[in-house]
């Protein structure tokens, strides 16, 4: 596999403060938003921008994650028993707006199993979608996100990696592309 780094260390908190910044615009004081975090890897971005936002509006944002794994359309396609990771949403979404974050949105499929689980912990006023990530080209489903950090423009056999300095040891985002053999 050949790998190019999309976002280095620097660009990806770059990227994460932009992001920041444009949810503070437009959320203000966040009096009536709640932010998710999608498991496994949305929970990532999630605790990175409440880290931001909650310093610099100096308050304590509601949050949680939420677990989408029995909301997929392919869970049964799987050979081994999937082990669902932890939801964790002590609050209401009733008439909340919600963010619902993720690292990378590829075909949409995770974003609409995301909105599915979501209703079960109210009807929202309005729901956005922050990704880290858009791979646009490959939609399986007509979801866009109203937030993007950057977008990686793919082949089908390539794979987008969002690392992150607390479980990969350094935050950047690599672009992994198969290699040709010729024989």
């Amino acid at each position: 596999m050949e790998k190019r780094i999309v976002l280095d260390s620097k660009h990806f908190q770059i990227t994460l403060q932009r992001l920041a910044s444009q949810l503070k615009e437009n959320h203000l004081s966040f009096e009536n938003t709640v932010l998710i975090g999608l498991q496994p890897r949305g929970v990532n971005v999630l605790t990175r921008l409440k880290s931001i936002l909650e310093k610099d509006i100096g308050k304590e944002l509601v949050c949680g994650q939420l677990d989408i794994t029995f909301y997929r359309d392919d869970f049964r396609r799987h050979e081994k028993p999937i082990i669902p990771s932890v939801t964790n949403i002590d609050f209401s979404i009733e008439n909340k707006d919600v963010i619902l974050m993720d690292d990378v949105l590829f075909s949409g499929r995770t974003i609409r199993a995301g909105l599915d689980a979501l209703l079960a912990y109210g009807r929202p006023n309005k729901v956005e979608l922050l990704t880290f990530i858009d791979r646009r080209f490959k939609r399986h489903l007509p979801i866009q996100p109203d937030y993007t950090g950057k977008v990686v423009d793919t082949l089908i056999d390539q794979r987008v990696s969002v690392e992150w300095k607390e479980v990969e040891g350094e935050d950047k985002v690599v672009l992994y592309t198969q290699n040709e053999v010729n024989g």
